[in-house]
């Protein structure tokens, strides 16, 4: 068992960074602090925000790395709106194809193809986000997909792989940020197997689930961890949160309203996951 409660942290870019930061908070802030659970799942952006909650810095640190300036991630804004193009190459590829095994092996290609920063670039952005750049001991999966084979990678502290490779791993959109080589495999982004993955959750009796792009596959995710017993509760940007993200989750201009926002959602959601939580 991987224990009794579960946080799934879903991908969103950087304003799903800081609204997972900002709701994460707000729940605290009314009295349901679920950062002290058994298992943390993190994909992409996710997989950021995963790693900074078990950093041990306090959530309000956290929280004031995403408004301040003076102590935010240094981050690389990528020309243009390249999700875009990402959502619709995936269109085709779906359009072409309903295995989800060959649609994965093709968004690798893509993503292998693409051009993008340096590898090393896009390293350092991450890093900047990580309080700490060592796994904790508390239970943390990381997800991310084989860029050639299309199969999921989960890492976790037992998988010999530094931190920091495997959240940049986890949050390699594919066509814009670099695959990242690992052992000499390539990897690009856990959302390209599901934006939350929340199904490795599925040992777990409570499960929260943290979804700033709530996508397909999520509803069949929950309906499996239900009828494996679970109790889920899903938090999904509300109108202001949406309003707050901007037409490009990936703009850092965005994280200030996205984790305000964030922040206030919490606040009001923190009776309904009070129930799941306690």
């Amino acid at each position: 068992m991987s224990g009794d409660r579960a946080v799934v942290l879903g991908g969103g870019g950087v304003a799903g960074i800081a609204w997972q930061n900002g709701v994460l908070v707000g729940l605290a802030d009314a009295g349901v602090d679920v950062t002290d659970a058994d298992l943390m799942v993190g994909t992409s952006a996710g997989a950021n925000v995963a790693a900074q909650f078990t950093s041990g810095l306090s959530p309000e640190e956290l929280y004031r790395r995403q408004i301040d300036a003076r102590v935010q991630s240094r981050e690389v804004l990528p020309p243009g709106n390249p999700l875009t193009e990402l959502t619709a190459e995936r269109a085709a590829i779906a359009a072409e194809d309903d295995d989800p095994g060959e649609i994965r092996r093709r968004v690798g290609a893509f993503a292998r193809a693409a051009r993008t920063v340096p590898a090393e670039v896009r390293r350092s952005v991450v890093a900047s986000r990580l309080p700490v750049h060592e796994w904790p001991q508390r239970l943390l999966l990381v997800v991310a997909v084989d860029a050639v084979s299309g199969e999921p990678r989960v890492f976790d502290r037992n998988s010999g792989v530094p931190l920091v490779d495997a959240v940049t791993a986890s949050s390699a959109v594919p066509g814009v940020w670099p695959v990242v080589e690992i052992d000499g495999a390539l990897y690009t982004d856990g959302g390209v197997r599901s934006t939350t993955n929340a199904d490795y959750a599925r040992e777990c009796a409570r499960v929260l689930i943290l979804a700033p792009l709530p996508v397909w596959p999520l509803d069949e995710e929950v309906a499996a961890l239900v009828a494996a017993g679970a109790r889920v509760e899903v938090i999904a940007p509300d109108d202001a949160s949406v309003v707050a993200f901007g037409d490009n989750p990936l703009d850092p201009d965005c994280r200030v309203a996205a984790a305000k926002a964030g922040r206030a959602q919490g606040e009001v959601e923190a009776e309904r996951i009070a129930r799941l939580w306690k």
